[in-house]
């Protein structure tokens, strides 16, 4: 049963009438980079809304930070767009999921997949830096609809410049071309290997582990593609693969 506890909102930033990022200020127990929370909502007639969010903030930052788009017609984004600084929600004293380094075997090359607000778990486990030795190269591959969308932009600067060579980031846009940056679908940029090309660096089961998060249409096919052409296999604790996935809602 989820232990609840109370949460102050510090801040809500909209970047996009349906893209957030919201700052909540809790006393939750120590999570892992990576892993989720649940925030509940209690209406007036008491009826309770939860839903389940990935950290961006590194477990070392005391401000809970998260990365929300709103679903026009979601229960919980009609409760969200009501908030406002100093409000009172709940979240889930502790956190969950298995979305972590820790639960990854060593490999040459770490892949990171992600679409939309379903970089912010990378963005986390970017920051904390625990366990990264595991991997000689960390290649993370970003997609999202239109430049508008890149809200984690510096961030992400910023995190490249201390990682140095060591990390490779590539951003795609799927409904612009921006000078730049990579155009097109990750599945697409993949099958047609412009992101092996574009990385210089050859995918395979021998060298590589895969993270997929977001977009559950992406995360199945990136999955299926992984399987059948790179021959890679689900990683499981009890047998461990190539390939660690995360749905996104």
């Amino acid at each position: 049963m989820t232990k609840w506890v109370k949460a102050k909102i510090k801040k809500i930033i909209y970047w996009k009438k349906n893209l957030l990022k919201i700052l909540l200020k809790a006393k939750i127990n120590k999570f892992i980079a990576g892993q989720f929370s649940k925030i509940l909502i209690k209406k007036n007639n008491q009826k309770k809304i939860q839903r389940a969010y990935s950290f961006v903030n590194p477990p070392k930052k005391k401000t809970i930070k998260f990365y929300i788009t709103l679903v026009k017609k979601g229960k919980m984004s009609k409760e969200i767009i009501l908030l406002k600084k100093n409000d009172k929600i709940f979240i889930s004293k502790n956190s969950f999921g298995f979305f972590t380094l820790k639960e990854i075997p060593s490999s040459k090359n770490l892949w990171m997949f992600s679409t939309g607000t379903a970089i912010g778990p990378f963005l986390s486990i970017l920051q904390e830096k625990k366990d990264i030795k595991k991997f000689k190269q960390i290649i993370l591959i970003h997609s999202v609809r239109y430049f508008s969308d890149l809200k984690y932009l510096n961030l992400i600067k910023k995190i490249k410049k201390k990682y140095k060579k060591k990390l490779i980031i590539k951003i795609t846009i799927t409904r612009e071309k921006i000078k730049k940056f990579l155009y097109g679908r990750i599945t697409k940029l993949f099958l047609n290997k412009t992101i092996e090309k574009i990385t210089k660096i050859n995918m395979t089961k021998e060298n590589s582990h895969v993270m997929l998060c977001g977009n559950p249409f992406m995360v199945k096919e990136m999955f299926y593609i992984l399987i059948n052409k790179k021959k890679m296999t689900k990683n499981l604790r009890r047998k461990p693969g190539n390939i660690t996935r995360e749905n996104y809602w």
